[in-house]
C-alpha cells in the first residue's frame, strides 16, 4: 500500500495549485512570446527541407573530358555508357592526353578519359581492352565516388559493334536492397536531420527561456516561492514539450510528402519514444542554463555541445566509418540512439522488441540530466 500512498502525494502535488499556478504561468507567457513559437516551427521546418535537399551523397553532371584514339564505333559506344546516366557530363574533347591531364590539374574536369587506338582491335580479339582515366582527387569523397562508378560502367559494358562478345562474368549476382528499393539518399538523410534539429531547438530553446528569466530577475523570484524546484522545472518544461511534439509531428509529415519518406512503425511508440529523446534535449538546455550566465554564454556553449554530438550521432556519415574510440563513444551520444530509434520505425517498420536497448540509454540520460539539472537549479545564483 505504500507505493499507491507514495503515488497518490505525487499525483496530489503534481495537481496541486502551485504547479498549476507556474504552468498557467508559463503557458501565457509563451503565448505573449510570439517569436518563440516561431523559432520553435519556422527553423525546424526550414532546415529539415534545406538539410534534405542538400545533403546528398550521390554526385551527378560531372565534367568527363575524352581522348578518343580509337575513333570508332565501339569507343562512342563507351563515351555513351559513362554519360547516358548523367553521373558523367561529356564536357571537353581534348587532342592529347597531355592536354586532358592540364585541363584536370586546372579544376576544369573532374574525370578523363584516354581511349587508346588499339581499343577496337582488343575488342574483336575477345581480350581486355585497357583505357587509362584521370580523376581529380582534390575531394576525396567525390573522386573515390567517381572511380566506383567508371570501375563498375566498364565492368558492365558490352560494345554492340564489337565482332567477337566479349565474355560473361564467371558469377552474377541478384542483389535486393532491402527497405529502400530506389536508393535514396534522402530516405537516409532526413531521419538524421530530424534528431538534429530537434536536439538543436529543444537544448537552445530550453536553454534561451531560462537564461532569460536570470537576466530579468524574476528566476530569483521564482526561486523564493514555496514552489521546489522541480515544480519549477516542470511548469517549465510542459509547454516546450507540447510544442517540440509538434515539431515530431510536422516534420513526420514533410518527410511524407517532400521527400516521399515512409513510416512503416507504430506511431503512438514512436510519439513516446521521441517525447523520451525530447526530455533528453531539455535536459541538456536546461543543465547549460545552469552553468552559463547569459545567452551569449548559452550559445557559444551549446555549439561545444552540439557539435560534437552531431559529428558522432551517424546523421551525416555512417557511425562505422568513424574510428574504433569514436564508435564506442558514441554509445554515450542520446542523439545517435534516437537516429536509430528514427530510422528503425520509419523504414524497417521496427518495435520496441527491437529498439529497447536505445529506448533504455534513451531513459536512463534523459532521468539523470533532470535529476542533475533539478539538483542545480536552486544553486545556479550563488
Amino acid at each position: 500500500m505504500r507505493p499507491l500512498r507514495l503515488l497518490r502525494s505525487w499525483a496530489h502535488r503534481l495537481l496541486g495549485t502551485r504547479f498549476l499556478a507556474l504552468l498557467r504561468k508559463e503557458v501565457e507567457q509563451i503565448l505573449r512570446d510570439r517569436q518563440l513559437v516561431k523559432l520553435l516551427l519556422i527553423p525546424p521546418t526550414l532546415q529539415l527541407l534545406v538539410y534534405g535537399f542538400a545533403l546528398n551523397p550521390d554526385v551527378r553532371f560531372l565534367p568527363l573530358g575524352v581522348v578518343d584514339q580509337s575513333l570508332g564505333a565501339s569507343s562512342r559506344e563507351l563515351v555513351a555508357a559513362l554519360t547516358e546516366n548523367q553521373v558523367f557530363l561529356g564536357a571537353a574533347h581534348p587532342r592529347s592526353d597531355r592536354d586532358l591531364a592540364r585541363l584536370v590539374e586546372r579544376g576544369s574536369l573532374t574525370a578523363g578519359l584516354v581511349i587508346p587506338p588499339t581499343f577496337r582491335r582488343d575488342l574483336a580479339k575477345g581480350g581486355p581492352a585497357e583505357v587509362q582515366v584521370f580523376i581529380d582527387g582534390v575531394d576525396a569523397n567525390t573522386a573515390g565516388i567517381a572511380n566506383g562508378y567508371i570501375q563498375q560502367i566498364l565492368r558492365r559494358f558490352r560494345p554492340e559493334s564489337a565482332a567477337t562478345p566479349a565474355r560473361p562474368p564467371p558469377v552474377t549476382a541478384a542483389v535486393t536492397f532491402l527497405y529502400n528499393p530506389g536508393l535514396r539518399s534522402s530516405w537516409f538523410f532526413v531521419p538524421g536531420v530530424m534528431g538534429l534539429v530537434l536536439t538543436l531547438i529543444a537544448s537552445l530553446v530550453s536553454a534561451v527561456s531560462l537564461v532569460r528569466e536570470k537576466d530579468t530577475g524574476t528566476l530569483e523570484q521564482l526561486l523564493m516561492t514555496p514552489a521546489s524546484a522541480w515544480e519549477i522545472l516542470l511548469a517549465k518544461i510542459a509547454p516546450l514539450f507540447v510544442l517540440l511534439q509538434v515539431d515530431v509531428a510536422l516534420a513526420l509529415v514533410l518527410g511524407r510528402t517532400v521527400f516521399g519518406l515512409p513510416f512503416r512503425g507504430n506511431l503512438p511508440l514512436f510519439l513516446l519514444l521521441s517525447g523520451l529523446y525530447l526530455f533528453v534535449g531539455i535536459g541538456i538546455g536546461t543543465l547549460l542554463a545552469t552553468v552559463c550566465r547569459s545567452q551569449q554564454q548559452v550559445l557559444l556553449t551549446a555549439f561545444f555541445v552540439n557539435l560534437p554530438l552531431v559529428q558522432t550521432s551517424g546523421a551525416i556519415a555512417p557511425i562505422e566509418s568513424m574510428p574504433l574510440f569514436f564508435r564506442s563513444l558514441s554509445l554515450l551520444n542520446p542523439l545517435r540512439h534516437y537516429i536509430t530509434i528514427v530510422r528503425g520505425m520509419q523504414l524497417k517498420g521496427v518495435g520496441l522488441e527491437a529498439l529497447w536497448p536505445h529506448a533504455l540509454a534513451l531513459l536512463l540520460m534523459a532521468m539523470a540530466l533532470m535529476a542533475f539539472s533539478a539538483s542545480r537549479f536552486r544553486s545556479q545564483l550563488s
